[in-house]
């Protein structure tokens, strides 16, 4: 089953994205919103997990709404796809479970 996993804090004040990458499954996708797009940044704490991770096919997404309201449109890694809400609900509805970090 797959699922994705909605992360909205940042992994420089949370532990919740390097959470999730510990459990994270080939199949399965992660959505970065809020404060979680600062996980999108080459120098988050989690940048060398996340690059492993998405090298084993698990794709990475940022809400682009989210990256532009916190400057960030060209501080994002390679490897980062940007959506928007109707993307989300995309997301939402091609994984079977939708699993929010907090």
């Amino acid at each position: 089953m797959s699922t994705l996993h909605t992360i909205n804090k940042s992994p420089f004040s949370h532990s919740t994205l390097a959470s999730c990458l510990q459990v994270c499954g080939k199949q399965d996708g992660i959505l970065l919103l809020e404060d979680g797009v600062f996980g999108a940044l080459a120098s988050s704490p989690c940048a060398e997990e996340l690059a492993t991770i998405i090298e084993t096919g698990v794709r990475v997404y940022a809400l682009k709404g989210d990256v532009n309201a916190r400057g960030l449109q060209e501080k994002i890694r390679a490897g980062i796809l940007l959506t928007d809400y109707n993307g989300f609900v995309q997301l939402s509805i091609e994984h079977k479970c939708v699993q929010s970090w907090y």
